[in-house]
């Protein structure tokens, strides 16, 4: 290989690590604020982990569907930006607030308070998990508009290349998070079986508590960045201050072009809610527990991945807005490969370790041995799947960041709609009624099918080049 293109591929990784790195350790943080979370409310027992898990995901699913949008933020920023069109910068982080207001208003609310308490009804659940259901997912809601305000703050910051601000925020919020989640979950009874001692004169609150604790921790997460984004510096380089007002024309930018990927978002997310909720959770409590022990190791193998793709976002942007799309194209193979490496290493620590990494979230002395030993039997199966698609799921985050920070939302979010009720869920229902004898395993041989296509058809996408095109900033916010 000559020395130049050594030379290059080298500089290529080093900048798309130097604005990754801040993004990836965010998400690091944010996933194991929710791991540790899930290991203390396992301790409770494998209902209250699965009713956790069922709410969480139907929780975000909801948000997802507005968060699509919401992230373009950072495409109009990135690309503004290196198009040198900086008085568009703070109306479209602003565009984001603006429209984070309104979704949590006419939309988080309502659902949350009327529409998920039908829903948790409906899948015909225990009635004691039932009930924390809804009340971890009513929590959840009620606090859905830091979770989006923090969205659009983070996305400019994101775009305007300063991610730093973003992970400070996220590790201060989940420290105060983990300490508010074993202070509210345990309360003053502690966890002497582990011996932890209680917090005196606090009621343990069970699973409600965690809720509560993630709603602090997002709100102390979102109000650092956003008093940075209002402050004197923020205001002199992008007027901040100045632009608070709604712009018509960035809102709509955002809708435009952001409404693909919210329904790319969206409907993943609820495709996925139906593949753990009612297709997983057929076949039981020791089905559900063991598929949402398997999630939580899978979010510290992809949550990285999504830091490079916001990266990628950034600087495909950046390129695309300076006209070089061939450097955009170098960023996304560059921090494409750098994803590969990391998740499939997890993958082979999935097959390795899988026993024992599921046995962390179990509790013998609460549920018993017969049924700890089966959760874990039924979840090392399930952890063999999610080892396969580590690598064809690494492609297929980054690559659709790519995309994103195109501006190219409307293939990806329609091949992720047609797949993801195809697959996941036609898939894997079909397996659950032809194969009963695999249990849980059906559905996720299905998933597994699902991921590795999305890897392959979005780095198609991306090769095809069709992306090279698009200018989003000639629609510039006035």
């Amino acid at each position: 290989m000559p020395i130049a293109t050594v030379k290059t591929a080298v500089r290529s990784a080093s900048e798309v690590w130097s604005l990754a790195w801040p993004t990836v350790i965010t998400m690091m943080s944010y996933t194991t604020m929710q791991f540790v979370g899930s290991v203390m409310v396992a301790q409770l027992g494998p209902v209250e982990l699965a009713a956790q898990g069922n709410a969480g995901v139907w929780t975000w699913t909801v948000i997802a569907f507005l968060v699509g949008a919401i992230t373009l933020v950072n495409t109009f920023v990135s690309q503004s930006v290196g198009a040198g069109e900086t008085a568009a910068v703070a109306r479209y982080a602003w565009a984001g607030i603006w429209l984070a207001i309104g979704s949590w208003l006419l939309i988080l609310l309502p659902i949350g308070f009327f529409g998920l308490p039908w829903a948790f009804s409906w899948m015909g659940h225990a009635p004691a998990m039932e009930a924390m259901e809804v009340e971890f997912a009513q929590i959840l809601m009620a606090g859905g508009c830091v979770t989006l305000i923090g969205k659009a703050v983070s996305n400019f910051f994101f775009g305007i290349g300063r991610p730093k601000v973003v992970t400070v925020a996220a590790i201060v919020g989940n420290i105060v998070n983990l300490i508010l989640n074993y202070a509210l979950i345990f309360g003053e009874r502690g966890l002497p079986e582990h011996g932890l001692p209680g917090i005196p004169g606090v009621t343990p609150m069970g699973v409600p508590g965690a809720a509560v604790a993630t709603v602090i921790g997002t709100a102390v997460e979102c109000l650092i960045p956003l008093s940075i984004f209002l402050g004197p510096k923020m205001a002199r380089e992008f007027s901040t201050r100045a632009l608070w007002r709604p712009s018509r024309a960035a809102i709509k930018d955002l809708m435009r072009v952001g409404w693909p990927a919210s329904l790319q978002f969206g409907n993943e997310m609820f495709c996925w809610s139906v593949f753990m909720t009612v297709l997983v959770g057929t076949f039981g409590t020791a089905h559900l527990a063991a598929g949402w022990i398997v999630l939580r190791y899978m979010h510290l193998s992809f949550m990285p991945a999504v830091g490079f793709s916001i990266a990628t976002a950034t600087l495909v942007g950046r390129s695309i807005g300076a006209k070089n799309p061939d450097l955009a194209a170098r960023y996304a193979r560059t921090a494409v490969w750098m994803s590969v490496v990391y998740m499939a290493g997890w993958g082979v620590l999935m097959v390795i370790f899988r026993e024992p990494m599921v046995r962390l979230f179990t509790n013998a002395t609460e549920t018993g041995a017969a049924s700890a030993e089966n959760v874990i039997s039924i979840g090392s199966k399930i952890m063999i799947c999610a080892a396969i698609f580590q690598a064809f799921d690494a492609v297929g985050i980054v690559y659709t960041g790519a995309l994103r920070g195109a501006g190219d939302t409307l293939w990806p979010g329609v091949m992720v709609v047609s797949l993801s009720w195809g697959v996941i869920v036609g898939g894997g229902g079909w397996t659950a009624r032809a194969y009963p004898e695999l249990g849980s395993l059906g559905p996720w041989i299905g998933s597994t099918v699902y991921i590795i296509a999305i890897g392959g058809l979005m780095a198609w996408r991306f090769e095809r080049g069709g992306w090279r095109t698009h200018q989003l900033v000639r629609h510039a916010a006035e």
